[in-house]
């Protein structure tokens, strides 16, 4: 029955258009009712509680980060270098949509700025081209969601804080993952690509390649500093994210000069406005989280699930189907606070490890920001863009089926993830 009110709750908020942040509240406020323990005093402990915790100020640093990023011309340096490198081959504007989003997602760790940035950069340019509009659409929403593997990725910060396990080793178990991620969509363009009648761009003169290399030097630093750091422990990930946010900051400003004092106010403002949307959605989740506990609703779903406690891979395998149907219905980020604490029980009655279930549990949502038709990045992407939602999602079709078929592949054999992710630490 406790399961019934909390789904119910939550399902029927959300039928009603109430931003999921309410939604989640309001179902806190059912389970505290059917329980007969509701407290308004309570409630509101549990709100302020949700968001006072030291790791997630990492949140609204990297989101400063990659505001800052992508206004100072970080992002339009490492496209420029990306397309120096690859981009004279058959297919080659897809290369440089895969190489940039795997560099700029080692600097910004937000999906939807990167897939922004890049549909301004290279959408106009694959299409002049004559690659298929779809197709490049697809293409460069399936390597945005790469941001939210490779560190630093706010994602990691969220699920960390709610499972309570290592955001410096979750970073470091992405970074392979994440360029398998990268992997798998340049395979499958190059199939899909091979067929194209397309214009090729000139190969550039070794001197133009080392000038590119050259201007993104300083923005090539950054993933550079926070990996090294997390490492050797020179700094927590909390830490890495004022780094990250203090760096971006100088080289936009002193060395490349394109952000002015008199756009800081806007860049300040942007990344204001997504943290506090996450921040609140953290808060109201954390209400739910500790009634989901008072209730025992983690020890009511292993009991229901306890035939598959004794295969690991199946009950992982059972964990992603079902990620990926929410995933369709919902934003990664109350997917993430949503189902973490009741999944985790579950995954270490299991046995499994709880960094290579955070890994896939996060890398199934951030395909899900793919799925339709909730798909965040499919929106941005086609908003930006100026092409049909219709579109898009026919054009990411192949690229997401790669991508899941990656992440079964990681369920089957978990030492895909798990053997570099030991090295890194």
């Amino acid at each position: 029955m406790t399961i019934a009110v909390f789904l119910g709750s939550l399902l029927a908020a959300m039928a009603l258009g109430i931003p999921i942040a309410f939604s989640l509240l309001l179902c806190g406020v059912a389970l505290m009712w059917h329980m007969g323990n509701f407290d308004s005093q309570i409630l509101a402990q549990n709100v302020i509680e949700g968001a006072n915790s030291f790791p997630l100020l990492a949140v609204p640093f990297f989101m400063l980060a990659g505001e800052i990023m992508n206004a100072g011309g970080l992002s339009r340096r490492i496209v420029a270098l990306a397309l120096s490198l690859v981009g004279h081959v058959r297919g080659g504007l897809g290369y440089v949509a895969i190489v940039s989003a795997c560099l700029m997602a080692a600097l910004s760790g937000s999906a939807v700025a990167d897939a922004a940035a890049l549909s301004a950069l290279l959408l106009p340019m694959m299409t002049a081209a004559g690659h298929d509009r779809a197709r490049s659409a697809g293409l460069i929403a399936s390597a945005s969601i790469i941001a939210p593997v490779i560190p630093p990725s706010i994602a990691f910060v969220i699920f960390g804080v709610a499972a309570n396990v290592s955001i410096s080793k979750l970073f470091l178990a992405g970074i392979v993952p994440g360029l398998m991620l990268g992997a798998a969509l340049w395979i499958t363009w190059w199939l899909l690509a091979r067929r194209e009648t397309t214009n090729v761009p000139p190969r550039k003169s070794w001197g133009e390649v080392l000038a590119a290399l050259k201007d993104a030097t300083f923005a090539l630093g950054l993933p550079v500093i926070v990996v090294f750091g997390l490492k050797f422990g020179v700094f927590t990930p909390t830490e890495a994210a004022v780094v990250a946010a203090v760096y971006a900051l100088l080289v936009s400003t002193l060395v490349y000069g394109e952000l002015k004092l008199s756009q800081l106010y806007g860049v300040f403002l942007a990344a204001a406005k997504t943290t506090a949307v996450i921040m609140f959605l953290v808060a109201s989740a954390m209400v739910s989280a500790w009634l989901i506990t008072v209730a025992q609703l983690p020890a009511q779903i292993v009991a229901l699930l306890q035939p598959l406690l004794d295969s690991p891979r199946l009950l992982m395998f059972a964990i992603m189907v079902l990620v990926i149907v929410v995933g369709t219905a919902m934003d990664m980020t109350p997917t993430i606070l949503i189902l973490t604490p009741v999944l985790m029980p579950l995954v270490k009655a299991a046995g499994i490890d709880p960094v290579y279930f955070g890994v896939l549990f996060v890398m199934n949502n951030a395909i899900g920001l793919i799925t339709p038709p909730v798909g965040t990045v499919l929106n941005t992407v086609a908003g930006v863009g100026r092409i049909g939602m219709d579109q898009v999602t026919r054009g990411v079709l192949p690229f997401m089926i790669a991508q899941f078929a990656l992440l079964f592949l990681m369920v089957l054999f978990p030492q895909l993830v798990m053997v570099p992710a030991r090295w890194f630490y």
